[in-house]
């Protein structure tokens, strides 16, 4: 669907595990900046729309090929995540990885509601 024609659904952006603002927070703690938030993204369903046509929050998000790509990067990331944490060296405690675990996992299951 071009940009022009109107699309009533809110979508997830593509790379939905960096979006929101707690990436946004990370990004500022660690230079000192505000980031903009982009004006058009791609999203998980493979349109371009409005930044604010998107949302973080799976109660929000309406579009069901945004809220399926959503829950495969949530799992995939939570994964990930899992397999770093095991690894000799990491300093991140177990119980700390764990519980981002958990809460990936269950931010994947609240988009396949």
């Amino acid at each position: 669907m071009p940009m022009g024609e109107t699309d009533p659904h809110i979508h997830v952006e593509q790379k939905v595990v960096q979006a929101g603002a707690e990436v946004r927070n990370v990004i500022v703690s660690m230079l000192g900046r505000v980031t903009d938030a982009p004006t058009v993204v791609t999203t998980g369903c493979g349109l371009e729309v409005p930044y604010a046509m998107t949302s973080p929050r799976p109660e929000s998000v309406t579009c069901l090929a945004c809220r399926e790509h959503a829950h495969r990067e949530y799992l995939r990331f939570a994964d990930q995540v899992e397999r770093l944490s095991q690894n000799p060296g990491m300093n991140i405690p177990g119980a700390q990885a764990a519980e981002a675990i958990e809460r990936l996992r269950d931010l994947a299951k609240r988009f396949s509601s």
